[in-house]
C-alpha cells in the first residue's frame, strides 16, 4: 500500500498522542543548547581578542563566561538523558497499547490473512522505529533547523558574502535529497518486508519443531532461513552502496565548502579585514551551517524508515473494528436461526455455504456432521460474528425477542475450539480468563463437569505451572482444562468444534455424559466426527461440501 507523504503526516500527527510531551521537552532542550553553542562562539572571540588586544574586557570575566556556558551544556545533557529514560519506553508502550488494543478488537476477517509473525514485526520494530522518530528524530530535526537558521543570520551578520557562498550548497542538497527519499524508500520497504518473512520463518519453526523433527526437514527450514537472510543481506547491502555514495558526494561539497571559507578567512586576517577572533569564529559558524545539512543526511534515512513503519502500521489500522456497541444478553436461554446463509471467504472464490438454513432451538443439543471442507467451522464462526454471511440471515431468539447475529450477541456464546488453547501461566489464570469472577468452588466444579479432577490432586492444584500451549500437561488433559475454562462462563449457547478429539472413548462419553446432566439448559452446538456424541444429541445436521462445476 504506497501512501502519500501528506495522509502519513496526518497520521503520525494524530498517532503522537501521549508522545508529544517528550517531543517537546527534547525540542526545547535542544533549542537551549543551540543558543549555548552560539554564546560560546560569542565568548570565545570576546576571549580571543581580549588576549590579542583587539577589544576590551577582563580574561576573567570571559574565561567565567566560557565555563558557565560548558557546565549549562552539561546539565543540559543530564537533562536530555533523564527525559530520555523517564519518557522514552513510556512513549513506546503507549504506541504499542495502543497498537495491540486495535488489534484485538479488530474484525477477525481482517488480520487472519496476515502471519502472526509479520504482525509481531511490525508492532515492535515499526513501533520504535515509529516512536523514536516522533520523540528523538523531530525534536532532533528541529534543532538543526534552528542551528542552521541561527549560524546563517549570525554569519550573515559578520559577513553576507560569505554566508550566502556557503548555503549555495542548500539547492542541491534539496534536489540531491528528493531522489534520495525516493529510491531510499523503496529500498527500506524491501528489507523491512524482508525482516518479516525472517521472523515468520523462526516462529513457525520454533513452534512446530516436533513435525519438523518428525518429518525430519529441519534442514528445510534451516535452508529457507538462510536463503530468507541471503536476500535480506542482498537488500542492506544495496542501501549501504546507495548510502555511501549520496554520502560522499555530500561529504565533498562540505569539504569544498569548508575549504573556502578558511582560505577566505586567512585572505581577510592577511589584509587586516578581520581579527583572529573573527577568523575563528567564521570556522565555527561554517560547522555550525554545514552541521545541519550534514546532519539531515543522517536523518534522512530514518524519516524514511518512520514513513515505511507508518505505512505498515496503517496498514493493520486499516482493518475495521468490531461493532462494540452495548451488548444484548439473553439471560434465561436462547436459540439460534440461520436462514438462506450464503458465504464465501474470497470475492469470487469458492462457495463454502450456499442458501445453507438450520434451526438450533432454545435448550437443544445439535451434532454437526460432514466431510472436511464442507463449512462447519465456517458455521460456527459465523455464529461467533468473527465473519459476515454474504447473504442471508443470522439471528438469535428466545420467545420474545430476535435480534441479528453480531459481535453484540457474542457474551451469549461459549466457544471450545479444536486442539491446545491454553494459555502460559497456572491452570488457575487459565480457569479464570472463562470467567475472573469464579470461585474456587466454581473452578472445582466446571473442572469435574469437564472430566478434570485430575488438577485437584496435583501438588499444586489449581496453581500448576503449564508453558505456551498447555506445556507439561498431554494434549486430552489440556483440552479438557479448556472445556472447563469455557464452562465458567455465563452464556447460553456452548459451541463445541471438535473440542473432544484428543480424548478417548470412555473420558468422552462421560464428560457428554456431565454436560447432558449439568448443562441441560445450554444450547449446545457440537462439531464432531465422533459417533459417540450423536447419541447425546437431540438433532443432527450433515453438511455436505459444495462441488463448483
Amino acid at each position: 500500500m504506497k501512501l502519500s507523504n501528506r495522509k502519513i503526516i496526518a497520521w503520525l500527527w494524530h498517532s503522537s498522542r501521549g508522545l508529544r510531551l517528550q517531543s517537546v521537552l527534547n525540542a526545547l532542550i535542544g533549542i537551549m543548547s543551540v543558543i549555548l553553542d552560539f554564546a560560546f562562539i560569542y565568548a570565545t572571540k570576546w576571549t580571543i581578542d581580549i588576549a590579542t588586544d583587539k577589544a576590551e574586557g577582563s580574561l576573567r570575566s570571559a574565561a567565567y563566561a566560557l565555563v558557565a556556558i560548558m557546565v549549562s551544556k552539561i546539565l543540559l545533557g543530564f537533562a536530555r538523558k533523564w527525559v530520555s529514560a523517564l519518557l522514552g519506553v513510556r512513549s513506546q508502550n503507549i504506541l504499542q497499547q495502543r497498537l495491540f488494543s486495535h488489534l484485538l478488537r479488530s474484525e477477525w476477517k481482517g488480520l487472519e490473512e496476515r502471519h502472526s509473525g509479520d504482525i509481531l514485526n511490525r508492532i515492535e520494530r515499526d513501533v520504535l522505529d515509529l516512536t523514536s522518530c516522533i520523540t528523538e528524530t523531530i525534536p532532533a530535526l528541529l534543532e538543526v533547523s534552528f542551528r542552521l537558521v541561527g549560524a546563517f543570520f549570525y554569519l550573515f551578520h559578520m559577513d553576507a558574502r560569505l554566508a550566502c557562498l556557503v548555503v549555495c550548497i542548500a539547492p542541491c542538497f534539496l534536489v540531491l535529497s528528493k531522489l534520495y527519499v525516493r529510491k531510499m524508500r523503496t529500498i527500506t520497504r524491501d528489507i523491512r518486508s524482508t525482516e518479516s518473512r525472517v521472523q515468520s520463518i523462526l516462529q513457525e519453526s520454533i513452534q512446530h519443531r516436533a513435525i519438523l523433527k518428525t518429518l525430519e526437514r529441519t534442514g528445510t527450514m534451516i535452508e529457507k532461513l538462510m536463503l530468507t537472510q541471503s536476500q535480506l543481506r542482498k537488500h542492506v547491502r544495496h542501501r549501504a552502496v546507495f548510502s555511501s555514495t549520496s554520502s560522499t558526494l555530500i561529504s565533498i561539497g562540505f569539504g569544498a565548502g569548508y575549504l573556502v571559507t578558511f582560505l577566505w578567512g586567512v585572505d581577510s586576517l592577511q589584509s587586516g579585514a578581520i581579527t583572529y577572533g573573527m577568523m575563528i569564529s567564521f570556522i565555527q559558524l561554517v560547522g555550525q551551517i554545514q552541521g545541519p545539512f550534514r546532519d539531515m543526511t543522517r536523518f534522512i534515512p530514518i524519516l524514511i524508515n518512520t514513513l515505511t513503519a507508518s505505512e505498515r502500521l496503517m496498514e493493520l489500522q486499516e482493518v475495521p473494528l468490531e461493532d462494540e456497541a452495548a451488548p444484548i444478553i439473553f439471560p434465561d436461554g436462547a436459540g439460534v436461526r440461520i436462514s438462506d446463509v450464503s458465504f464465501h471467504y474470497k470475492e469470487g472464490g469458492r462457495p463454502i455455504l450456499s442458501h445453507f438454513s438450520c434451526d438450533f432451538p432454545k435448550g437443544s443439543t445439535t451434532a454437526i456432521l460432514g466431510e472436511t471442507g464442507a463449512g462447519k467451522t465456517t458455521l460456527i464462526r459465523l455464529i461467533l460474528a468473527l465473519i459476515k454471511p454474504s447473504e442471508g440471515k443470522m439471528e438469535m431468539y428466545d420467545e420474545t425477542t430476535s435480534v441479528g447475529i453480531s459481535p453484540r450477541i457474542r457474551n451469549n456464546l461459549i466457544y471450545v475450539p479444536q486442539g491446545n488453547t491454553l494459555f502460559s501461566g497456572t491452570i488457575r489464570d487459565n480457569l479464570l480468563m472463562g470467567n475472573p469472577d469464579a470461585t474456587e468452588e466454581d473452578m472445582r466444579q466446571a473442572l469435574e463437569t469437564a472430566c478434570a479432577g485430575f488438577v485437584m490432586n496435583r501438588p499444586d492444584g489449581l496453581d500448576t505451572a503449564c508453558g505456551e500451549l498447555g506445556a507439561g500437561l498431554s494434549e486430552g488433559q489440556a483440552q479438557r482444562i479448556a472445556i472447563a475454562r469455557a464452562l465458567l462462563r455465563k452464556g447460553s449457547v456452548l459451541l463445541l468444534d471438535e473440542a473432544t478429539s484428543a480424548l478417548d472413548m470412555q473420558t468422552e462419553q462421560e464428560l457428554l455424559k456431565n454436560l447432558s446432566r449439568r448443562e441441560a439448559g445450554r444450547t449446545i452446538i457440537c462439531v464432531t466426527h465422533r459417533p459417540a456424541v450423536i447419541a447425546y444429541c437431540s438433532q443432527v445436521i450433515e453438511m455436505k461440501r459444495i462441488i463448483e462445476h
